[in-house]
């Protein structure tokens, strides 16, 4: 098969991307639990950029196979698996061996969701990780019964669930993001509270919305300074939940006085962890639920473009100048 490969991890993005290239792989005997997975389609996630940067918290030897999120069509299987041939899936990978960016790849059963045939197959590229990762979060806000919530990167996907969800329940979304150009852009798609981080007069806004809405719950995919100012700017007996770090930096700036007199907490979430902690068969009644939402034209991931193995690296500079246009696809 051919597959993309990453010979070495660079933290300078530009030399990691240009160092990836085509190769072609023998594809190894399934394990019992194993199925492989003809691609349909791969995903170009913010945590592969990591990953080829080895800042990632998943490290493979080298040289590996990119890409933990995919979609495609079963076309073998391990013998605990028969049931599962021929099913469309989509997936989430993470062993030593194996990654999407490939024409096939391998995935253990707990790795994959079968999918409805009325489920597209690119949405389905998407499903793993992005709509799972904003109804456990969401759960959040559903538990504490918050009226109003906080989220950065409000450009991303993630977020786009999430101010769906807090159209469904109620609960009034403060979106933060860096540009204007993203501000106009969730405007124009119905979002009702836009702040731009970059405006001079940013703290304030941020005050005056949350002194209005009084915030109960914030999701942070960032850190840096906006770990603190969220975290301060939250009504008494607040979370400030922590699910990514896009900035690279630790949090910073969080009051300690808000922490000790007004009952403040930071937490973190896990897609994996959150997971293990469902009761048994409730991970498929809510991908069904979720499955549903696709289908019906409720829920959709943005799709930014679509590129071949082949042309990866002009894929990857252009989905680095646009992360907040949409999903990049990758083809075989």
């Amino acid at each position: 098969m051919k597959t993309i490969v990453l010979p070495d991890y660079n933290k300078n993005v530009l030399r990691a991307m240009l160092s990836l290239k085509i190769e072609e792989r023998v594809l190894h005997k399934l394990q019992s639990d194993e199925v492989l997975i003809k691609t349909h389609a791969a995903v170009c996630n913010p945590s592969d950029i990591a990953f080829i940067q080895g800042v990632y918290n998943i490290v493979k030897p080298v040289p590996a196979i990119p890409g933990f999120e995919g979609s495609g069509q079963i076309v073998e299987v391990g013998e605990k698996a028969k049931e599962l041939m021929g099913k469309n899936v989509s997936a989430f990978v993470q062993n030593d061996t194996h990654g999407t960016w490939a024409e096939y790849f391998v995935a253990k059963t707990s790795d994959v969701i079968v999918l409805s045939e009325d489920m597209d197959l690119d949405q389905g590229a998407c499903f793993t990780v992005n709509p799972f990762t904003a109804y456990g979060l969401f759960e959040i806000v559903r538990i504490a019964g918050a009226k109003a919530l906080i989220q950065n990167a409000s450009g991303g996907q993630v977020a786009a669930f999430i101010r769906k969800m807090g159209d469904e329940f109620g609960c009034k979304v403060i979106d933060i993001v860096r540009k204007k150009e993203t501000a106009e852009m969730l405007v124009a798609e119905g979002a009702k509270h836009v702040l731009i981080e970059t405006d001079e007069d940013f703290d304030k806004q941020l005050k005056d919305i949350c002194n209005k809405l009084k915030p109960t719950v914030a999701f942070d995919a960032v850190g840096g300074t906006l770990s603190g100012k969220m975290f301060n700017a939250l009504a008494p007996h607040s979370d400030l939940v922590v699910y990514g770090g896009l900035s690279n930096k630790p949090m910073l700036e969080l009051s300690i006085m808000d922490t000790i007199f007004n009952d403040k907490i930071v937490s973190g979430f896990n897609l994996i962890d959150w997971k293990k902690q469902l009761a048994e068969g409730e991970f498929e009644e809510i991908s069904q639920s979720l499955q549903q939402k696709f289908i019906d034209g409720d829920y959709k991931t943005k799709i930014y473009n679509t590129v071949e193995l082949v042309n990866i690296v002009k894929g990857i500079k252009g989905y680095l100048g646009n992360m907040s246009g949409g999903k990049l696809l990758i083809k075989p």
